[in-house]
């Protein structure tokens, strides 16, 4: 079997270290630079996370906290000093082990390696969307902002998917329309906008940005 990693680091040099040397070992690599592009990374569902903790827009910690109720994998923090308030701090949010640098690249393979063995992970994992605060779970059919689950109804949440799912892409209400409904539904096109006015409601109360822009003359697009 050939295990996905994600390598997190902001030191460029570390990361195509460590990408070097786990693709050299077999497995399928996924890096990035800073906590951002972590989470858009852990949206690939990833076997393991080597995650370090000091980066300058999104630290590790935060990073953590974010994808750790959505992402089941063992995160191992990349730290270059660590107090014992750190490590239950870590471990209470979810991380899994600690590796201080500077350290032996081939022990971090091992520590790695055994911590694949002893995860029993779902074959099936969810699939899950992230951008900042926002998490979509498409699997259990959830919407979270600052992981608190919003009050989605069923049509609400397929009109969500399709649009996030082709985030930038526009469609017009007959295609939602018939992409959520089929096109043996009954009702009319004009009852795309009342959905999509009760989703920026809620989004709105939560404290999110709208993410549906409306394309006047032309229909509704996903936004980050």
């Amino acid at each position: 079997m050939k295990y996905k990693i994600l390598i997190v680091d902001d030191e460029i040099d570390i990361v195509h270290m460590l990408n070097d040397y786990f693709e050299l070992n077999g497995y399928d690599v996924l890096t990035a630079i800073g906590g951002k592009e972590a989470l858009k990374k852990a949206e690939k569902q990833p076997d393991i996370i080597l995650l370090v903790i000091n980066m300058p827009d999104i630290d590790g910690i935060q990073v953590c906290i974010q994808i750790r109720n959505f992402v089941s994998c063992p995160i191992l923090f990349l730290t270059a000093r660590i107090e014992e308030s750190d490590k239950i701090k870590g471990f209470g949010i979810g991380g899994d082990d600690y590796i201080v640098k500077p350290f032996s690249i081939d022990e971090l393979g091992a520590r790695v390696a055994a911590h694949l063995r002893r995860e029993h992970r779902q074959k099936d994992s969810p699939k899950i969307k992230f951008d900042h605060d926002l998490a979509i779970d498409y699997s259990a059919r959830c919407v979270y902002f600052k992981n608190e689950p919003l009050s989605i109804a069923k049509k609400e949440f397929d009109i969500i998917e399709l649009l996030s799912q082709h985030s930038g892409q526009i469609f017009d209400k007959e295609r939602i329309y018939e992409r959520v409904w089929g096109t043996d539904g009954e009702g009319d096109s004009a009852v795309i906008a009342e959905h999509i006015r009760r989703i920026r409601t809620k989004f709105n109360s939560a404290g999110m940005k709208p993410y549906i822009e409306t394309v006047w003359g032309v229909g509704y697009k996903w936004v980050k």
